[in-house]
C-alpha cells in the first residue's frame, strides 16, 4: 500500500451472526478500499462482556472469508483494549469533561415521563436531564468510594465551550464532498463509560480509528447522528477526523431495518440454504 492511502474498516460486533445489512456494509468497504487505492482493516468490537461470544467472532471470520473478504493483520479486538479506553476516559474525567451518573435507567425514564418536555436523544431515549451532574465533589467521591453503580457521562456544556474549533466533517460520496456542520448537543450528557466496562460504543470507536490510522469511515446510516458525538470527543481529545459516508440500509419486506435481535436471516442460514457468495454479492448490488 502506498503511504497515504485510505484506510477503512469494517467493524461488527459479536452478538449474533453476520447478516445481509452486514455483508452489503463489509462488501462496500472492500469496494471503496480497493477503488481508492488502500484497505479496509477489520475490527472485533467485543466490549460488551454479555452479549459478546467467542464463537461468534469466529462465525463472522468465518462468514466474511466465505464472501471472499480478507483483512491484513492484526485483527483489533476491542476487548484488549480496555486500558486505553480507560487512560482516554481518565483524560475527559481530568478535565472535568466527564462526570459520574448513579442515576438507573428506570429512574431515568420515570422523570423523562414525569417532565413536560419529553426530550429524546437521536437513539429515541430520553434526554438524561442532568440530575448527577450538580453533585458536589464530596457526594461524588462517596458514591464512587462505597461502589455503587454507575456510568460515566459528557457534560456536554462544558465540552462545547472546550471544543473551540467548528464542529463539521466531510461526508463523501463517490468522488462528491461536502462540509457538515455537527450537532452533538442534541446527546444531551451522552454516556462515555457503561456500569460494567471503561467505555462505551462512542469512546471506544474514536480512540480504534485513530489507533487504526482510519480515514474514510463508511457505515450505516442509522449511525450518522452518532458522527455528532463522534466529532465533538475527537476534538476534546486531539484526534483526526476522518471522511464519513453513511450508506442506506438492507430492510427486511415489511421495510425494517435487519437486525440480530429480530431474528434476520443470517449467511450461515442462506449458506446452509445453498446460497452461493455470488448469489449473494449479486443481491447486494456488487455482481
Amino acid at each position: 500500500m502506498r503511504p497515504g492511502a485510505p484506510i477503512l474498516r469494517f467493524a461488527p460486533s459479536p452478538n449474533g451472526r453476520v447478516h445481509l445489512g452486514h455483508a452489503y456494509s463489509a462488501l462496500l468497504n472492500a469496494e471503496l478500499a480497493q477503488r481508492m487505492g488502500g484497505l479496509c482493516r477489520l475490527r472485533i468490537e467485543d466490549i460488551d462482556p454479555i452479549r459478546s461470544k467467542p464463537e461468534l467472532v469466529e462465525a463472522i471470520v468465518t462468514d466474511l472469508a466465505w464472501l471472499g473478504l480478507t483483512y491484513p493483520e492484526p485483527v483489533r479486538h476491542q476487548s484488549r483494549h480496555l486500558d486505553s479506553y480507560r487512560a482516554t476516559l481518565q483524560c475527559l474525567i481530568n478535565r472535568g469533561l466527564a462526570y459520574p451518573c448513579f442515576c438507573s435507567r428506570g429512574q431515568i425514564r420515570a422523570r423523562a415521563a414525569a417532565s413536560s418536555e419529553n426530550t429524546h436523544d437521536p437513539d429515541g431515549a430520553p434526554l438524561y436531564p442532568g440530575t448527577c451532574r450538580g453533585l458536589d465533589p464530596a457526594s461524588r467521591s462517596e458514591g464512587l468510594a462505597r461502589g455503587e453503580p454507575h456510568t460515566w457521562r459528557l457534560d456536554m456544556e462544558a465540552a462545547l465551550r472546550c471544543a473551540v474549533e467548528p464542529l463539521v466533517y466531510d461526508a463523501f460520496d463517490g468522488a462528491d464532498m461536502r462540509r457538515v456542520a455537527a450537532d452533538p448537543a442534541r446527546w444531551g450528557d451522552a454516556v462515555i463509560a457503561r456500569r460494567d466496562v471503561p467505555t462505551s460504543y462512542h469512546l471506544s470507536v474514536v480512540r480504534d480509528d485513530a489507533e487504526q490510522g482510519i480515514t474514510h469511515i463508511v457505515r450505516g446510516r442509522d449511525l450518522e447522528a452518532a458522527t455528532d458525538l463522534h466529532v465533538l470527543l475527537q476534538r476534546l481529545l486531539g484526534l483526526p477526523t476522518p471522511r464519513y459516508h453513511h450508506h442506506a440500509l438492507i430492510l427486511d419486506p415489511d421495510g425494517d431495518k435487519l437486525a440480530k435481535s429480530r431474528g434476520s436471516q443470517s449467511l450461515a442460514d442462506l449458506r446452509q440454504a445453498g446460497v452461493t457468495p455470488e448469489e449473494i454479492r449479486a443481491r447486494l448490488g456488487f455482481a
